[in-house]
């Protein structure tokens, strides 16, 4: 029985009634990309924004909350999420167009956040589409692709602060940085206004077609991996790309345990089938200092590492 499991019962017992769905000692390795880690204590999947709502209100303070998309971009370690795990489901899927805008649930798949402007004719969101993961988890990382972020089609979103308290922010409240979205501390992100511009549907559709040609043929679209592993540097610091100092410092293929830096893109950590959260971690580490001994650079995780390690990962991580 794992830690999480002992103290199970004790917490649901505690949590607000919902209209959603709490489940108990889930396996996140079921549903993260990299196909590890550890058990979420308890997961919630709320009805609606007015559920979501109704449950930071009345959960007890103490209760710590995480949110989950898809499970893309994120690493979550052996040790399981203690607390509540919320996912936003089809309640946070609906998407509705107009004019070159697009008003999009935080739980919808990116692509299809895509798909839909093209059927409607909305240019300038075709690099979502090289985006994988949900529109939620888009806006708090600034996500993007093929020249094109979120910060440039981003109008405004609705975020639920820790108390489950609703407010609107526009572009003029936040800041936008590389892969990060400076967003109220503990806020939850619950839909997005997107603003494109009107376009000849063919030409978007094409345009979405090259992006994932490009997309295909470049990355390792079909392994065990979580997308992008490190942000690219700032400009100030150098002009190289976070896989070419990856590549100068001979980390492609590098491996420890079960996970492997990619062959194929070596800015892509890959679960070559038996790799644990911890393997994975500690090769990134590894990555990280072996590009800072040779290039003098420090490379920053874009990939979110969530929760606990275990006991007996937690020394090997840190190696």
């Amino acid at each position: 029985m794992t830690e999480i499991n002992r103290n199970l019962h004790r917490l649901v017992k505690r949590l607000p009634k919902v209209r959603g769905r709490y489940s108990e000692d889930v396996s996140l390795a079921k549903i993260t990309w990299f196909r590890v880690g550890g058990h979420a204590e308890v997961m919630f999947k709320p009805a609606d924004i007015d559920d979501l709502e109704d449950f930071l209100a009345k959960k007890p303070g103490d209760v710590p909350v995480t949110v989950l998309g898809v499970g893309s971009n994120v690493l979550v370690r052996d040790g399981g999420i203690p607390g509540v795990v919320v996912r936003l489901g089809r309640g946070f899927a609906d998407m509705n167009a107009e004019g070159d805008q697009i008003h999009v649930g935080a739980g919808a798949l990116d692509v299809n956040v895509a798909l839909t402007c093209a059927e409607v004719g909305i240019g300038g969101l075709e690099f979502l589409c090289g985006v994988p993961g949900t529109i939620g988890g888009s806006i708090v990382m600034n996500a993007g692709s093929y020249g094109s972020e979120i910060k440039d089609v981003f109008v405004s979103a609705t975020v639920l602060d820790s108390q489950g308290r609703k407010y609107r922010v526009t572009k003029e409240d936040v800041v936008f940085g590389y892969r990060k979205t400076l967003l109220p501390a503990g806020c939850i992100v619950v839909d997005g206004l997107l603003k494109g511009c009107k376009g000849d549907k063919a030409q978007i559709t094409e345009k979405m077609m090259a992006i994932r040609k490009v997309r295909e043929k470049s990355q390792p679209i079909r392994a065990r991996t979580g997308g992008s592993t490190f942000a690219n540097p700032e400009p100030s610091q150098t002009k190289d790309l976070a896989w070419q100092l990856i590549e100068r410092a001979g980390c492609r293929g590098l491996r420890v345990g079960g996970a492997m830096v990619s062959e194929k893109h070596c800015n892509f950590l890959v679960n070559t089938g038996m790799a644990t959260a911890a393997d994975i971690e500690c090769l990134g580490e590894k990555v990280r200092e072996r590009v800072a001994s040779v290039t003098g650079v420090h490379l920053r995780w874009e990939i979110q590492c969530l929760g606990k390690a275990k006991v007996e990962n937690s020394d090997r991580a840190k190696t």
